[in-house]
């Protein structure tokens, strides 16, 4: 696995300068950040001047002696991505992006990354971390929208349902979907194109698991996404039920539709939430949680509806949060989040347990 952080392009630089083009396109982010939470502020919080910078997540020890490593919990592997800063919100916690090349499906992509307060925390320091993968709609390349600023709200969410005791601390790990602006790959490793399945399911994790503390058992993964996101997300919790748990998909199709299969039944079948959601439930699990979010201005509630009523039995199940009001669109959909489906999701999710012995 490699890793750089070259950002959109631009050349690095040596003795430790920022990249000058990713960081005028950062500052451009932080412009619109700061009409929506008010110039002021945005200084306040040092949006200007240290875009692009380096950061680093784990400041706490994170070398702790093999026997005082919890049963469950896996300490950063390595090798260790280089993060810059695209993002700090007020609580000073920050958003980072590197490169990756994964070593299983060869592809190389942009990653966003965030982690709460609490996994800075010392009595936090021997604990791993939910994982939620947050997958954007739409091309998902070579941005992924809820990774490049927080102006969607979802770090912000689940910050604010931390401190009310509604949302465990995820970790979010945001990475692009596709492999260019030009197809939807559904998230699949479609024949003879990009391996996008194998970079979502095997790289990203992996990149994970070697940057962060995270959890051996799958109560420690799920996903959320929205649109071409949203069934990404959707499709992976069911084909990989041994490694992901949940998922909250918003605005999702049901079947792969990209003009990329070409036919390809076979392949298409093997990434098609119907079939397996059919194969999980003859084969009796393992459970999988499904949470889908629709809003009531836009359209495809009958298709998660019709989804529930056929397949939400067994190991498979199902709810939905209908968003009042809502449209295909992030805000509505963390809006959604916000009103049930962090706190649902939350609930069938492994948290981070603190040390008794540290104050």
């Amino acid at each position: 696995m490699q890793y750089d952080h070259q950002g959109d392009g631009g050349p690095t630089t040596k003795g430790g300068r920022r990249p000058q083009r990713l960081r005028r396109a950062l500052i451009g982010g932080a412009v619109a950040l700061a009409l929506a939470v008010g110039g002021g502020a945005a200084y306040a919080f040092g949006l200007f001047s240290d875009l692009g910078d380096p950061v680093s997540f784990g400041k706490i020890q994170e070398s702790a002696a093999a026997e005082d490593i919890r049963e469950g919990v896996l300490m950063p592997t390595g090798p260790k991505a280089t993060f810059v800063r695209t993002s700090r919100l007020p609580d000073g916690t920050q958003i980072g992006m590197t490169t990756l090349t994964g070593a299983k499906s060869g592809f190389t992509g942009d990653v966003w990354v965030w982690a709460p307060k609490e996994y800075d925390d010392p009595r936090y320091a021997k604990s791993g971390f939910p994982v939620l993968i947050s997958l954007p709609g739409g091309r998902g390349y070579p941005k992924n929208y809820w990774g490049t600023g927080p102006g969607l709200g979802l770090q912000q969410a689940v910050i604010d349902g931390v401190k009310a005791g509604t949302s465990l601390p995820f970790i979010l790990i945001m990475p692009v979907i596709n492999a260019d602006t030009k197809h939807h790959f559904d998230g699949s490793d479609i024949p003879g194109e990009p391996k996008m399945g194998t970079w979502m399911a095997e790289d990203i994790p992996d990149f994970t698991k070697a940057n962060f503390r995270t959890f051996t058992s799958r109560d420690g993964w799920a996903f959320m996404g929205s649109s071409s996101g949203g069934f990404g997300a959707f499709k992976d919790v069911l084909k990989y039920p041994e490694r992901f748990k949940a998922v909250i998909a918003s605005g999702v199709d049901i079947v792969p539709d990209s003009p990329l299969w070409k036919g390809n039944r076979q392949a298409m079948d093997a990434n098609n939430p119907e079939k397996l959601a059919e194969k999980l439930i003859r084969e009796g699990g393992p459970d999988v949680y499904v949470n889908f979010q629709i809003g009531t201005k836009e359209s495809g509630r009958e298709l998660a509806e019709g989804f529930m009523r056929t397949y939400g039995k067994g190991p498979v199940h199902t709810r939905l949060q209908v968003i009042q009001d809502g449209e295909h669109n992030g805000k509505s959909y963390v809006r959604g989040m916000r009103e049930g489906s962090l706190a649902w999701i939350s609930k069938v999710m492994q948290g981070p347990t603190p040390d008794p012995a540290v104050r």
